[in-house]
């Protein structure tokens, strides 16, 4: 048999990176204070704040679907970017309570906002899912498989948690961020730098649904002491591969875990060089943590109220179960 030199792909030119052009999100409107929890179980105020930081959080009413909150978050990304819904081609959903893994939300989600037979899939990476969502759409875009990706975090939390259980019930909550990504038209214009990711599933069961009442259980100590000292590398990782250093950062979005976790990871990252003024997301004061959608609800609610503006340098830090990380820096639409 004669073999044949391979003859090389000749590739589309593609865009040289891609950027940040809207946002959105949501939230319920039930609002769940400390003092309501403490109604319901062994609690109270004082005992949460001083351990998550949570004063009070959004919990979903009972006919909310997951989809409702992601249909909302993405149609607000959508329009805040100025792009046409039948212009967006790819929909990707990071969420890890969705009731049933068929149909996935994804595709669901784009049929309400009106996107036309887009690529469209659920990713789940838990509360590092928004990162992993930005970083998958940012590659579609350089390899040209993709012009604009709708990335949305949502999650109803509330679904799956047992309302006895204080080491779970008052962290977790109900919400959906999303963001639409396009290509840059010129290097200058790259506003979404490399994802820093990787997972730990040595440590997996730290973070786990129970098989006997489907109800969500972590290990709190144990999350705690692995994001407080393996998180702040992978962030710094981040920031190196975008070309940065740690003074260039504006602000930072770590996922909202708790308060303590969030002040642990900033307090490394201005040890490393980070500056003082560096302005630090504290959504889970009054959001609670809503896992994969915390980073796109804590940078638009940012957004809103002027503490971060557009061309603000904002590093995203994501960790979870799993245990899923990862960190990327971009440039606030």
């Amino acid at each position: 048999m004669t073999t044949r030199p391979r003859t090389p792909l000749r590739l589309a030119a593609t865009a040289p990176g891609a950027r940040l052009l809207g946002m959105g999100s949501t939230q319920p409107d039930n609002v769940v204070t400390n003092d309501d929890l403490a109604q319901r179980m062994e609690t109270n105020d004082q005992w949460i704040r001083e351990r998550v930081g949570i004063q009070s959080r959004r919990i979903a009413e009972e006919g909310t679907l997951l989809v409702d909150m992601a249909s909302d978050a993405g149609a607000q990304a959508v329009k805040d970017s100025g792009i046409d819904p039948t212009e967006i081609d790819t929909v990707i959903v990071a969420t890890c309570t969705m009731p049933t893994p068929i149909p996935n939300a994804a595709a669901q989600t784009a049929e309400r906002i009106g996107i036309p037979a887009p690529g469209a899939f659920d990713l789940n990476a838990a509360c590092a899912g928004f990162c992993f969502g930005m970083g998958t759409a940012a590659d579609l875009i350089r390899a040209g498989s993709s012009r604009h990706v709708l990335v949305i975090g949502a999650e109803k939390l509330s679904d799956w948690l047992d309302w006895t259980d204080r080491s779970t019930a008052i962290i977790f909550a109900d919400g959906a961020g999303a963001a639409v990504l396009g290509p840059a038209p010129d290097a200058e214009s790259v506003g979404v730098g490399p994802v820093a990711w990787g997972s730990a599933g040595d440590l997996a069961q730290t973070i786990h649904i129970r098989p006997e009442n489907g109800a969500l259980a972590q290990e709190g100590q144990a999350v705690f002491r692995w994001a407080t000292t393996k998180i702040a590398p992978v962030a710094l990782r981040a920031i190196e591969l975008a070309g940065l250093a740690p003074s260039d950062i504006d602000v930072l979005v770590p996922h909202q875990a708790n308060l303590r976790i969030v002040e642990a990871v900033a307090k490394r990252l201005r040890a490393k060089g980070a500056r003082e003024d560096m302005v630090v997301a504290d959504d889970i004061i009054h959001s609670g943590n809503t896992s994969s959608a915390s980073i796109p609800l804590a940078l638009d609610h940012m957004r809103v109220d002027g503490r971060v503006r557009s061309g603000d340098t904002v590093l995203l830090v994501g960790f979870g179960a799993g245990l899923s990380y990862a960190a990327q820096v971009v440039t606030c639409p």
